[in-house]
């Protein structure tokens, strides 16, 4: 018989905002694992079809927060306990009938998720759920009446939700909330008037500001730093013709960015900054996949001179601290990690050495530490891992073979660890799945099959012990 009772102990202990993040800790130092390889899939949501499809999956409290459509209400917000618990439901038919009220951007601030939707009476909007139907409603109608004010770019800063929206007198600027109406209000008119300058890319920096790209009278794209309460300043500007300023990743107190242009041999310039004038660091031709770990920015980068031979780079944010790590392709060609995902002190990533095919690799930072880690198709074929997701000291990620097509598999970060969950969708045909996140006790995933379309999975995924007990 499972044995139910540690986990209703330690939601009463979760459920107190003090020791929420205690009570993690607690668990993760007990080292998390998939109890077996089988998944369940949940509720059919749309029996029969596959336009449910639900949307990216976010983490609540307690529950896991998508969007999906059951046939009869829309698309709608829902949520799942997963294996346990409640279950699967509709949280909140937001938009009464069969049209559907199309929530998205779904965040998670506390013990609060924030997200955009459109009510048919006040337009696209914010809204904001504790997880109860009763305790999911409108924010705050910023563009009065029917139009909506379109937030977009959320992201939790200082216990508030930051967000772009839009009114009539100001345009599209920068916003905050705390979930109640008069908290809800407009942190900065950037370029006073109408026009609007449509804050984008809002990220959290490790020096306690808030980073954002922001457009200027429509000729200018500005990198804008602020801590919430004084005026934004501007760190860096270049046009807005034939480029971009994309990518922006804290590492430590420093941000890194890079600007783009067409006009410079498709050149993609890597900057950095610690709050102040922004310093170039170097310039590749191909430039991607930027992550932090160690105190250092690794990403996937190509040479001065040679776009076609990608491989690992990492920098501390100078010219001479920004080096390739291992020319895992030797030669002309090129690796082409991609998918970098950081689990405890160690990069996981796909790459092809030209001997392997592309396979799962793994990097400590230096050129001795950076490795094959599986081959799963031995030979030159390789299974092409993607949606490389660390949670709680395992790697979750898809990867096809010849005989199971593209299925999910699960590694603890050592040499052949790597095992397949049971079939999603049975022999060559691949179930695709993708959005890997934990929720309470359960791995959650969205994955396809013939019969149901793409549907919400969940494997068992809990401290070590706790999977003895369930066993029992």
């Amino acid at each position: 018989m499972r044995c139910w009772r540690p986990f209703s102990v330690l939601l009463a202990l979760l459920s107190t905002p003090a020791l929420a993040q205690a009570g993690e800790s607690l668990l993760e130092a007990g080292g998390w694992k998939p109890c077996g390889r089988a998944a369940s899939p949940l509720v059919e949501i749309s029996p029969g079809s596959d336009e449910s499809e639900p949307g990216r999956l976010v983490r609540g409290e307690h529950v896991l927060f998508f969007a999906s459509d059951d046939g009869m209400h829309g698309r709608e917000p829902w949520v799942s306990t997963g294996t346990g618990g409640r279950g699967t439901s509709l949280l909140k038919d937001v938009r009464p009938g069969p049209e559907g009220s199309e929530p998205m951007g779904f965040t998670r601030v506390g013990d609060r998720v924030f997200f955009v939707a459109d009510n048919g009476e006040h337009g696209r909007e914010l809204w904001v759920s504790d997880d109860s139907s009763g305790g999911t409603r409108l924010v705050k109608d910023i563009w009065p009446g029917a139009d909506g004010s379109y937030p977009r770019a959320l992201v939790e800063f200082g216990g508030l939700l930051y967000f772009s929206a839009g009114d009539p007198e100001h345009g599209r600027e920068l916003w905050r909330s705390d979930g109640t109406p008069a908290g809800t209000w407009l942190v900065e008119d950037l370029d006073p008037g109408p026009e609007g300058t449509g804050p984008y890319l809002l990220t959290r920096g490790g020096d306690g500001a808030l980073y954002f790209i922001s457009h200027y009278q429509g000729f200018f794209m500005r990198l804008m730093r602020t801590n919430g309460k004084s005026p934004a300043v501007e760190l860096f500007r270049r046009s807005s013709e034939g480029g971009d300023l994309e990518s922006l990743t804290a590492v430590g107190n420093k941000l890194f960015f890079v600007s783009t242009s067409v006009h410079d041999d498709t050149m993609a310039e890597l900057w950095v900054t610690s709050g102040g004038a922004p310093v170039l660091v170097s310039m590749f031709p191909t430039l991607h996949d930027l992550v932090a770990m160690g105190g250092r920015l690794y990403f996937s980068a190509s040479s001065e001179g040679n776009s076609a031979d990608e491989e690992l780079w990492r920098s501390d944010g100078s010219r001479k601290g920004t080096q390739r790590v291992k020319d895992i392709w030797p030669g002309a060609e090129g690796s082409f990690p991609g998918g970098l995902a950081v689990l405890g002190r160690r990069i996981f990533f796909s790459a092809d050495d030209g001997t392997n095919g592309r396979e799962l690799w793994v990097s400590d930072g230096t050129a001795s530490g950076t490795r094959l880690l599986e081959d799963l198709v031995p030979g030159g074929g390789g299974s092409s891992p993607e949606a490389l997701t660390a949670i709680d000291g395992n790697l979750f990620f898809s990867a096809e073979t010849p005989d199971h097509g593209r299925e999910p598999w699960v590694s603890s970060g050592s040499p052949g660890s790597a095992v397949p969950l049971d079939e999603v969708a049975p022999g060559v045909d691949s179930s695709d799945p993708v959005g890997f996140v934990r929720s309470g006790w359960d791995v959650f995933f969205l994955a396809w099959d013939e019969a149901h379309g793409q549907r919400l999975w969940a494997l068992p995924f809990r401290p070590a012990h706790e999977c003895d007990n369930d066993a029992r």
